[in-house]
């Protein structure tokens, strides 16, 4: 390997020029090991943020760090794996409903999720909320529970792609998140890392998503797509609308409610739609022939549902945490509801104690919003809008104060983005 200096690795980026592999490796390996400085890594991201990567870069900056931790080995089970990663949402309960579902049409599904930060729900916050549910699980645990029930939720290993870990971390405090190389790169790096066969990408567009402009979800699938079909991941992306909140409840117990309701053959429209259209795309991948829908509406979902619960210390029949302080947000005229915007939903959630600003902070499980209308419903004045949970009243009166543009009623019904966007296969 060439002799290499941050600096020059910096001044390349920096000036638009291509770096070559021996530079993109030598930089993430000497980070990992803190020979690299996190002031000198900030100024790369920057450059990265400006400049780019192109395709090759982009492919060997993953290799690296995929190559700096672990890989999960799942190919000794009986069943073929299949996983499924957001882009991040509000209202976004999917996983929950997914796995199990899939699980019982005949795969094993091996989701590694995150907690969520921002105006975005993380999926391990909403099951923490079930008494006994525990996030971290060995390996070996892993790869039994996948034998056994086919689905698990549970957080990443620490060993699986750790320089992403330190990159992620940096990015959140040097405004480098919104760049679509370093967005790809760290979601695959450990979706490669998980050792699974195939995969689907939910990338979220519109006014709740990370990303608000379909063009950009457009590049952020396609460049996700090429990175896990050049690893030999067999990856398909569905992009989705996320102007407004996905199903009624935004909140940790409040969205593991709605989801039961859903695995037990009710709950909202959107919410099944896009689980069952995600299900197909993933069995469509691993060659199985099944009917998603038939497994929500006969309970056998549901029954892989418990059986994850229980297999990771949860109790599913236990009664989920309740909000000591509820509100509700009423009509202030009659009309027909145009917009809910999906963002301010989120932070309101997110203000009432559902979210965090660090990563360290905090949570609390009860808090959160349920929508009571829809964009296109008719409504009254005086008609419920939305209610409001909150462990205590100064967090209640916060969310209050948030929620009043959220909602926008008009005099007739607008057309607004279809849920199912296009699907991206290359």
């Amino acid at each position: 390997m060439s002799f290499h200096t941050a600096v020059d690795v910096i001044r390349t980026k920096r000036d638009g020029d291509v770096l070559s592999n021996d530079a993109i490796s030598w930089m993430l390996d000497a980070y990992n090991r803190g020979e690299v400085a996190e002031e000198q890594m900030s100024s790369l991201l920057m450059a990265i943020f400006f400049n780019g990567l192109t395709p090759g870069e982009l492919g060997t900056w993953t290799d690296r760090m995929i190559a700096s931790g672990e890989r999960l080995d799942l190919s000794g089970l009986s069943r073929p794996t299949v996983d499924k990663h957001s882009t991040g949402g509000v209202g976004d309960k999917i996983s929950l409903i997914l796995a199990p579902l899939v699980a019982a049409c005949g795969a094993a599904v091996p989701q590694l999720s995150g907690r969520g930060l921002g105006h975005t729900g993380g999926t391990l916050d909403k099951l923490e909320s079930i008494p006994g549910w525990r996030a971290f699980l060995t390996n070996d645990e892993v790869r039994q529970q996948l034998e056994e029930v086919g689905a698990v939720i549970c957080a990443a290993g620490q060993g699986l792609a750790p320089v992403d870990r330190k990159l992620y971390s940096l990015r959140d405090v040097t405004g480098t998140v919104e760049s679509i190389p370093l967005i790809s790169s760290s979601i695959m790096s450990k979706k490669i890392a998980e050792g699974t066969q195939a995969l689907v990408l939910d990338v979220k567009v519109g006014r709740g998503a990370f990303i608000k402009s379909h063009d950009q979800a457009l590049e952020l699938a396609t460049t996700m797509v090429g990175l896990g079909l050049g690893h030999g991941v067999a990856t398909v992306a569905q992009l989705t609308s996320m102007d407004a909140p996905l199903g009624r409840a935004v909140g940790n117990a409040l969205e593991v409610t709605e989801s039961v309701e859903v695995l037990q053959g009710r709950g909202p429209a959107d919410v099944r739609e896009l689980t069952l259209a995600l299900a197909s795309i993933m069995l469509g991948l691993v060659g199985i022939d099944a009917d998603p829908a038939a497994k929500l509406d006969d309970g056998s979902a549901y029954a892989v549902y418990r059986r994850m619960i229980q297999a990771q210390g949860g109790d599913p029949d236990a009664t989920l945490p309740t909000a000591a302080r509820r509100s509700v947000i009423n009509a202030p005229h009659e009309g027909v509801v145009e917009s809910i915007d999906a963002l301010l939903v989120g932070v309101v959630a997110w203000r009432l104690g559902a979210g965090r600003a660090r990563k360290e902070d905090p949570v609390s499980a009860a808090a959160g919003v349920v929508c009571l209308v829809r964009e296109g419903d008719v409504i009254e004045r005086g008609q419920p809008l939305f209610e409001l949970h909150a462990d205590d009243d100064a967090h209640l009166q916060v969310g209050e104060a948030s929620l009043t543009d959220a909602l926008v009623i008009g005099e007739e019904k607008v057309n607004n983005r279809p849920l199912l966007m296009e699907r991206i296969t290359r």
